[in-house]
């Protein structure tokens, strides 16, 4: 009889401070040995979890603030990427690696739910979450190597976006088919209005960008706009309610949409730029936003994803290996082949591979919307969950190394 380690239900707080403490510990250890510091916080959740000391349980407290991290991580990441850039790594043959990307792994995944007997909508969610790259994740990562700016690093951000938008538009109509009768008509209709929930956003979108575009032609313009209403305005942090009220407006709207909040907080920050609202509003703003995410609220989205990993409740070995080979060789060959396809050599686009294979947080979502709604059970919902914690915690690693061997190659015009 397996024994099971006492937990114990500490206040809210001191858990918040076990937390926290420890994941600042591990993050600046790493840091020291030249690693990124997520991979400490992970670790920390690790160890104060159920799998090595169960002190701490991920509560719903915990998860909100994960969110939070989350949150915030997307709109610093946003902030220091030019729209524009994004918009032209996505034209021509860059679309090639978005869709090698996705669809390689999302049939690698399928087959293995197929070969291991498992039903229809089980072997979707396996291969949803085979084929997703975790946006915030990647954004982390590339942060903590200092590579945000680099082409490289806005490729691996342009195809995780792509590939992200596309899993929760999949995701969507999982949802919305779930409760009906599954006959084909029901399901092509429910598709259809999916992909017209799609069209609205990105054609919303596309009016913002436009309308911005516009505004940053007149000099100054919003920035002076913006120091007049500063000036009416007498609550403190006043600036920072403004530029948060204009994100959480993107995030509403692409989660009344159906899709997650992440898509349209990440667009949103990619709005706001030093043209547009100036210099030092933007540097106010990045500088607040930086410090509540670094030294708050990431530390405990990470440490979050490590309370996740338990396996206790996994009996399928076989499963859990083929889904983490399948996880590895599927994601990290398909962004290779697709960089390969689009004409980049043979660093470059390994380097691209590797980048899109961290899970995290998008993989975490999928899986857990799955569980609660009862179209995974609680044994494929952990072995998802490995899934994402060992692609996170093995992509920091291999990307740094990957990096120092692709940094001396070119990536070529387009």
């Amino acid at each position: 009889m397996e024994m099971a380690l006492p937990h114990f239900d500490l206040p809210f707080f001191t858990n918040l401070l076990i937390l926290l403490v420890v994941a600042r510990v591990l993050g600046e250890i790493f840091e020291r040995f030249k690693q990124p510091s997520m991979i400490g916080e992970i670790i920390a959740g690790i160890i104060l979890g159920p799998t090595t000391l169960n002190l701490i349980h991920r509560t719903d407290e915990i998860k909100t603030i994960s969110e939070l991290g989350v949150f915030l991580l997307v709109i610093i990441a946003g902030l220091e990427i030019n729209f524009d850039d994004i918009l032209r790594s996505l034209k021509g043959r860059n679309i090639v690696i978005s869709i090698m990307a996705f669809f390689l792994p999302l049939s690698s995944g399928f087959a293995v739910g197929y070969f291991f007997g498992m039903e229809a909508m089980t072997t979707v969610f396996i291969g949803l979450c085979v084929a997703i790259t975790a946006l915030p994740v990647s954004i982390r990562i590339l942060m903590d190597l200092g590579k945000i700016n680099s082409e490289i690093g806005q490729k691996i951000i342009s195809v995780a976006i792509f590939d992200d938008v596309l899993a929760l538009s999949i995701l969507g109509v999982i949802l919305n088919i779930k409760d009906t009768d599954m006959t084909m008509s029901t399901i092509l209709s429910v598709a259809a209005f999916s992909f017209v929930k799609l069209i609205i956003f990105i054609l919303l979108l596309v009016l913002a960008y436009r309308g911005i575009k516009l505004l940053s032609k007149k000099e100054n313009y919003l920035e002076n706009k913006l120091n007049e209403l500063l000036k009416v305005l007498k609550g403190k942090e006043s600036l920072f309610a403004l530029f948060f009220v204009f994100v959480l407006i993107f995030a509403t709207t692409t989660e009344s949409l159906g899709f997650h909040f992440i898509i349209g907080s990440f667009f949103a920050a990619m709005l706001i730029s030093e043209n547009l609202v100036g210099k030092t509003h933007l540097h106010a703003f990045h500088k607040t936003t930086n410090g509540l995410a670094m030294g708050f609220l990431a530390p405990i989205f990470f440490a979050g994803i490590g309370l996740e990993f338990n396996f206790g409740a996994i009996h399928n070995y076989g499963l859990l290996f083929a889904v983490l080979g399948v996880s590895y060789l599927s994601k990290i060959i398909g962004g290779y082949l697709g960089g390969r396809f689009a004409g980049y050599n043979s660093k470059i686009s390994l380097t691209m591979g590797i980048g899109l294979n961290a899970r995290g947080i998008m993989e975490l979502v999928i899986a857990n919307i799955a569980f609660k709604n009862g179209l995974i059970d609680v044994e494929i919902f952990s072995i998802l969950v490995i899934m994402g914690v060992v692609t996170t915690l093995s992509t920091p690693i291999l990307l740094k190394k990957s990096f120092a061997y692709s940094d001396k190659s070119e990536l070529p015009s387009n």
